[in-house]
């Protein structure tokens, strides 16, 4: 008998795409997916059940099925997506907290692998060259995606003290990227003209959804247990991704980059946080030895390809490749943009 796994946040494109994959595996019996609404599309022999991991009845469910694994992927990246910033927040930290209470007391459940990501090491000008999983980040988080997934593994974390015999796996992911892969980096790279930070060239460190997906596999069918930091091999300059991709871009002191972003978040093209733009000013690096050593796992793409495929499929810009652009010219192709955006809303 084979093993079976529930998959949390299966509407969205990852969850289900791991579902899917899961349940092709021979070693998995059963694969389940939850969800507060249906996934689109294809579920390709994942068994879908509707509810919502904030509410008790996910206890019920779990031991309803006799799962055994249960893998952690609702935590949610873009507030535009599902209502807002209340809203995102009250799924990522409120429905972890019921679900590591519901999986305390699964006594069927032996696995947990929680998909997480560097983000929770912030972005500063004091961070170490390159982040090991030991490390804390030098600022706390205040507010974003970034506390959420910090409060997210502070409750992995107490799950993991209170159920010794439970093998926990959190994989801190960089940034995802994919030609359908929608996510702030994303569409910060897919703007007509692409705003940088003044005097600032971060470090920029990206994992291929493809990997993703075969590390959450492969944290799901092998034995590794801890915290893994999860990316490509090599880093890359903003402004080498930049010329890469023959994008115009200007660059603007930082209170105008966050105004700028301001304006694209109301208007619907880009997530442009104040996390966001913490982290295209210091940029972030990660040590990866763990994931081979320990985790047993190397990724196909580096950062550099997984950028390559990502940037391979998207539209020419408002300018010529390679243009520079002034901050008029920007201003204006952006104003453009925005109109549109407004229209659309």
């Amino acid at each position: 008998m084979g093993r079976v796994v529930l998959v949390t946040g299966v509407s969205r494109d990852l969850g289900m795409r791991l579902a899917r994959n899961l349940a092709s595996d021979p070693a998995v019996e059963r694969v389940i997916g939850v969800d507060v609404v249906p996934p689109r599309g294809n579920t390709a022999g994942v068994d879908f059940i509707r509810a919502d991991i904030r509410n008790p009845v996910i206890a019920k469910v779990i031991a309803k099925e006799d799962v055994e694994t249960v893998v952690h992927m609702s935590v949610i990246a873009t507030p535009g997506g599902v209502g807002g910033r209340g809203t995102m927040k009250d799924l990522n930290v409120i429905g972890t907290m019921q679900l590591m209470a519901a999986c305390q007391r699964a006594e069927s459940l032996k696995h947990l692998v929680v998909k997480s990501t560097t983000t929770v090491y912030g972005a500063s000008s004091r961070d170490p060259a390159m982040f090991t999983e030991e490390m804390n980040p030098k600022r706390t988080p205040r507010s974003g995606y970034s506390l959420d997934a910090f409060e997210v593994e502070g409750y992995v974390r107490g799950f993991a003290r209170r159920r010794p015999d439970v093998r926990v796996a959190t994989l801190r992911a960089a940034n995802v990227i994919g030609p359908d892969v929608t996510s702030p980096i994303t569409q910060y790279f897919k703007l007509p003209v692409i705003p940088r930070v003044l005097g600032f060239d971060p470090r920029l460190q990206f994992l291929h959804v493809d990997d993703l997906i075969a590390v959450l596999r492969h944290a799901v069918l092998g034995d590794a247990s801890g915290t893994f930091n999860v990316a490509g091999d090599g880093i890359i300059m903003l402004s080498q991704a930049i010329r890469r991709m023959g994008r115009a871009s200007v660059a603007l002191p930082p209170f105008a980059v966050g105004g700028l972003g301001s304006a694209l978040r109301r208007a619907g093209l880009a997530d442009f946080s104040p996390e966001q733009l913490a982290f295209l000013t210091y940029g972030r690096g990660v040590d990866t030895v763990r994931m081979r050593t320990e985790l047993g796992f190397e990724p196909r793409y580096t950062t550099a390809t997984a950028f390559a495929d990502f940037s391979s499929s998207l539209p020419a810009g408002i300018l010529a490749p390679g243009r520079p652009a002034s901050p008029d010219t920007v201003l204006a192709g952006l104003s453009n943009q925005l109109t549109k955006g407004g229209a659309r809303g």
